[in-house]
């Protein structure tokens, strides 16, 4: 099967969990066989000193699939743009860089990039189109009416994730524009398509879950830190935005520093709760024991999680949550929010509602004060994990696909 893919970042350029599922999501199609024509933005030129590397160990299998890509010159330089970090990137680069191509806001800049990418419907042979999330659905609309192929979008996150209960109209209208003329929609969780159904109206035989996996590696990292060996490590990784909580994270370590000192509370993310968090964490009296890191990536990250005793995403409303699974290939057990995707998928992981800090600090308190629950913990989570594969999980988007084109 030929597929032209609509994508955005990809690792090792990337800013978050999407990169990261599109990137497996490649790798598992091809691993079964499959031929992707991966489509994505192009801001700066580093985009191209990676292709060599990247998309040659991709395409070095022996199962008879492929990957190529092409890049559209885009300012939609991350999945989590909003419309207005879109201006303020715009202001930053100036009228002179951007020479007046892209879209004067955010909304004009994905129909034009919609435009661009479409035009390869013309001229890569395929079979089926794959978008992902509102950015790129458009995109994937006009490509199914010039080229008349089946369009899957993959929902990753909704704006109500992002947003709570105050959505950006204009968001959510090409989202739901984008499920609609969609013949499939795959979701990430059960949470997700609980979600879709309910804020979208879209009909349950229209979506198929397909949870998302994890690389298989085995961990190297050895806990190497600067912090005084006595003192426990609880890690927050993730944006510093209101879906992912860092707030709760911080009233938790509030609590349990109440009952345990030596405790150091790392915040590895950057976003535009920063200075909000960081403020908060003066005011409740407790900013010796937090560390903020800023945005990791590479090595940094997996030493991270290598270097946690616990490892906490208290998630406001996570439609997945690929953090954890990484978490627990470094050896750091996991405590994870009921309201998330991933809980669906792990069995031996702590779980608490975000908003239920006392019982947060709690499981917290349990885990480092209780040697025998973090090895369990630990090694029941690896062997689960052990399990999941981007592999097993492409076989179940090649069905979505067969569904697609049965009923196309």
């Amino acid at each position: 099967m030929h597929i032209l893919m609509f994508g955005w970042e990809f690792p090792p350029i990337n800013s978050g969990g999407l990169g990261v599922a599109c990137h497996g999501i490649v790798e598992g199609l091809i691993h079964n066989g499959q031929h992707v024509h991966l489509v994505l933005p192009k801001v700066t030129d580093e985009m191209q000193q990676f292709d060599s590397n990247v998309f040659q160990l991709l395409d070095a299998n022996k199962s008879g699939g492929s990957v190529d890509t092409t890049k559209i010159p885009s300012t939609l330089y991350s999945p989590y743009t909003n419309l207005d970090s879109y201006v303020q990137f715009i202001k930053k680069i100036g009228k002179e860089s951007a020479n007046d191509l892209y879209g004067s806001n955010l909304i004009d800049e994905v129909h034009r990039y919609a435009i661009k990418g479409a035009e390869y419907a013309k001229t890569y042979h395929h079979d089926i189109i794959h978008s992902h999330d509102w950015l790129t659905a458009e995109a994937g609309i006009q490509a199914s009416k010039i080229s008349d192929k089946p369009h899957i979008m993959h929902v990753h996150a909704t704006e109500f994730d992002r947003s709570g209960d105050n959505p950006n109209q204009q968001v959510y209208d090409m989202e739901k524009r984008g499920m609609e003329n969609a013949d499939r929609v795959i979701a990430v969780s059960e949470y997700t398509k609980k979600m879709l159904i309910k804020y979208y109206g879209l009909p349950e035989h229209k979506i198929d879950v397909v949870h998302n996996a994890v690389k298989p590696s085995v961990s190297t990292y050895q806990k190497k830190h600067d912090i005084s060996r006595s003192d426990q490590i609880v890690l927050f990784l993730g944006r510093m935005t209101m879906q992912k909580g860092p707030d709760y994270f911080l009233k938790m370590a509030k609590k349990v520093l109440e009952h345990k000192k030596k405790v150091k509370f790392i915040m590895a993310g950057n976003g535009d709760m920063m200075e909000q968090v960081i403020k908060m964490a003066v005011d409740l009296g407790i900013e010796r024991n937090v560390l903020f890191s800023g945005f990791l990536k590479g090595d940094k990250v997996g030493q991270a999680y290598a270097n946690a005793d616990l490892y906490v995403m208290p998630s406001v409303s996570e439609p997945f949550g690929i953090a954890p699974l990484e978490a627990i290939k470094h050896g750091a057990p996991v405590l994870i929010s009921k309201q998330s995707g991933v809980s669906e998928m792990i069995k031996n992981a702590l779980r608490v509602d975000f908003w239920d800090v006392d019982e947060m600090a709690n499981k917290v308190i349990s885990v480092l004060d209780y040697p025998a629950l973090h090895s369990t913990l630990k090694e029941h989570s690896e062997r689960e994990v052990d399990r999941i594969s981007w592999q097993e999980q492409a076989k179940h988007i090649i069905t979505s696909y067969d569904k697609a084109l049965r009923f196309a």
